[in-house]
């Protein structure tokens, strides 16, 4: 096959491969120079914030405080590529139109030149806590449908969380003078333990099939994670687990993740578990839960029969197991 590449292309392939990576790098940033000229601002300062994979950012020349865009994505769970953040608008957008100038400043980012060869996309950091506090809006007024998207409300709420705790501390640190000698990372570490400390970043405990399989049992037609579950899902959950794990377990979540006035939780109860102790045993049981399910699946049982051999089992803390009348060993 004949090689097209000819003339000036040629030249140019040629050209690139004898350039080193430093003029490269120089070439590619006059480029981008020549395309946006003054709407790149510089940004003499720049770090990361260690917030899940970590959050770039950076302080322009007239002092604003900048978040990048590709990490604030990555920050509330949307994942994979494309341009998140229109994402991010579009979902505001479908869902409420009250976010107007939020959406408009999403969709014009600032061009930041943090040395890479291309600017990088960012917002001015209260615009973060702005998207935080829509989203959170959102969830609380029952707009939030899908799994995915109530995992954004999630993460919004971690660092909404996060963000206001960090900035009391350094409002007491201003006020009192600490600021001058305080470590340079202390607010850095802060924010850390804030982070592990107050609310986990969300995780998929419960495996689909535990639910799918209380549809099967129940003799109910399996809609898929997509759909919400019948609310009464939820007092089985609680009856087969959070009562189960530990005496008096579900009236401490409870407690300490109370429902608002709408009803709704402001996260999910397993996030209040323990990493060393409560997740391992929330796995072991849910496990053991799956085994039943199966079981009395393969065994053509129905709903009440699977909660009577649970009760043999797992009894529920704090109650004594059933007598084993003659009727224990129908189905059904």
């Amino acid at each position: 096959m004949r090689d097209e590449t000819g003339g000036k292309a040629k030249g140019g392939f040629a050209r690139a491969k004898r350039l080193t990576p430093e003029e490269r790098t120089q070439i590619a940033r006059q480029a981008a120079q020549k395309r946006w000229g003054d709407t790149v601002l510089k940004a003499p300062y720049k770090g990361v914030l260690k917030i899940g994979e970590g959050l770039p950012c950076f302080v322009l020349e007239d002092g604003r405080r900048v978040i990048s865009g590709r990490g604030l994505t990555k920050a509330i769970g949307m994942k994979g590529r494309g341009q998140g953040t229109a994402r991010i608008a579009s979902l505001i957008r479908q869902k409420d139109n009250r976010f107007s100038e939020l959406i408009l400043a999403i969709e014009n980012p600032l061009m930041v030149d943090s040395g890479a060869p291309l600017p990088t996309q960012g917002y001015e950091a209260p615009l973060v806590v702005d998207l935080c506090h829509a989203v959170l809006n959102l969830r609380d007024a029952g707009l939030l449908k899908t799994e995915q998207e109530m995992r954004y409300a999630q993460e919004c709420d971690l660092l909404n969380r996060a963000f206001a705790k960090t900035g009391i501390v350094a409002l007491v640190d201003e006020a009192t003078g600490y600021q001058e000698v305080r470590p340079k990372d202390a607010l850095q570490k802060y924010l850390e333990l804030i982070v592990a400390k107050e609310l986990a970043a969300w995780v998929k405990t419960f495996p689909d099939e535990f639910y799918e399989n209380i549809y099967k049992l129940k003799g109910w037609t399996w809609p898929g994670m997509s759909k919400n579950r019948y609310s009464v899902v939820a007092h089985y959950t609680n009856d087969l687990v959070y009562e189960r794990l530990a005496p008096g377990l579900r009236v401490e979540l409870e407690r300490k993740n109370p429902k608002n006035e709408k009803g709704r939780r402001s996260a999910k109860n397993t996030q209040w578990l323990t990493a060393e102790i409560g997740h391992p045993m929330l796995a072991q049981h849910l496990y053991s839960l799956t085994m039943f399910q199966r079981l009395a699946i393969a065994q053509g049982y129905g709903w009440n029969r699977f909660v009577k051999m649970v009760d043999k089992v797992h009894p529920k803390k704090g109650t004594t197991l059933e007598l084993p009348f003659p009727n224990d060993e129908e189905a059904g």
